[in-house]
């Protein structure tokens, strides 16, 4: 990290699933001090826990009564289009404050951010409006940094946004940070780590795609993996059922047994974040050993074969992800089994999951 670079840590979707509450409280005793979210209702979260030094930014969904929140709260938020900082600059005069904005250009992802077109209207307006807005940031958003297929993408994102950079400038409008690299970015395209960086899955320990990881492991030529994952998700044996030969176990027909089984019901399902896809293909562990999930994923139940595990009893301790013995059940795995992204599986964690802090 350069001397004078931020770091922003990305904390939407409930900290990666990890909960706000807990984490940026763990952030900032490691020296944190800006984070970045998706909503107002994510930033009040952060809001509340948050020392009132730090700096938090709502990179997407606010309403008015939102908007007039952040400015009267000091809360930076991103600026996408000019409905947006119409409203903005409205409340700011109203109430006599300078909103904290981040001017978000659209480059190439065709999501969010003021078109090519709209720059020099964009920069004339706040000229007009000086003295409204407090410029943060001119910020944009990289459409698949973690794959090289999306290379020349980048590139061409890279040259757009400096030319915004530009016309800006040639206007005169001081923006304080230009940002635009995210976890994938950051590592793949250090040219665009600019005035501060948004980091998000690295974080959490998790890595933004296989493909980065080994770039990473070929280029440092190590065989070592520098993070470390942050959580881990564990339940109970519930009960334990005997099955006979030939019977099926649980929803339709999906699983027969082919010998008599024993089977640990484990209290979690999809409404809990373990998904349906992972119906006959999911692992966890039980006393240090690797079992299958047998039958369909219910709601909030799953089977799992101990027929081979012995002394297995109610209120054995169940992993689903970390470690156990010299086993371990990964993230990863579970996105190989059920098509799901680290991110999603992660923050399709329900937040009434407790979450315990373990030092």
């Amino acid at each position: 990290m350069a001397k004078n670079r931020r770091l922003s840590v990305v904390v939407k979707g409930n900290a990666y699933g990890h909960g706000i509450q807990d984490i940026v409280p763990m952030l900032e005793d490691e020296g944190i001090d800006h984070f970045c979210v998706f909503s107002a209702q994510e930033a009040y979260e952060v809001f509340k826990v948050a020392s009132k030094h730090c700096s938090i930014v709502i990179m997407g969904d606010m309403t008015d009564e939102a908007i007039e929140w952040a400015i009267s709260e000091g809360i930076e938020f991103y600026v996408f289009d000019f409905n947006r900082l119409k409203k903005a600059y409205s409340i700011a005069k109203e109430k006599k404050k300078k909103a904290l904005i981040h001017l978000e250009v659209e480059t190439g992802m065709n999501r969010t951010g003021f078109d090519m077109n709209e720059y020099v209207e964009l920069a004339e307006y706040l000229k007009e409006k000086d003295g409204f807005f407090r410029i943060i940031g001119l910020c944009t958003h990289f459409a698949g940094a973690e794959s090289v297929s999306n290379y020349i993408r980048i590139k061409n994102q890279i040259k757009k946004f400096k030319k915004a950079q530009e016309i800006l400038v040639s206007f005169g409008i001081k923006v304080e940070l230009t940002h635009a690299a995210c976890s994938a970015a950051s590592l793949r395209y250090p040219q665009v780590r600019f005035d501060m960086v948004r980091i998000g899955i690295l974080t959490y320990g998790f890595w933004p795609s296989q493909e980065v990881y080994i770039e990473y492991l070929t280029k440092k030529k190590t065989h070592k993996n520098p993070l470390e994952r942050v959580i881990s998700w564990k339940s109970f044996v519930m009960n334990i059922k005997k099955v006979k030969l030939g019977e099926y176990i649980g929803y339709g027909t999906s699983f027969q047994a082919n010998e008599n089984k024993t089977l640990a019901l484990i209290p979690v399902g999809y409404e809990t974040g373990f998904s349906r896809n992972l119906s006959n293909q999911g692992k966890v562990l039980i006393r240090g050993q690797t079992v299958p999930v047998v039958g369909i994923v219910n709601m909030n139940l799953c089977s799992v074969d101990i027929t081979r595990i012995q002394n297995v009893k109610e209120g054995d301790e169940v992993v689903i992800i970390g470690k156990q013995g010299e086993n371990e059940a990964t993230v990863s795995s579970f996105s190989d089994m059920s098509n799901l992204l680290n991110y999603e599986l992660l923050t399709r964690l329900p937040t009434d999951i407790p979450r315990q802090i373990v030092l």
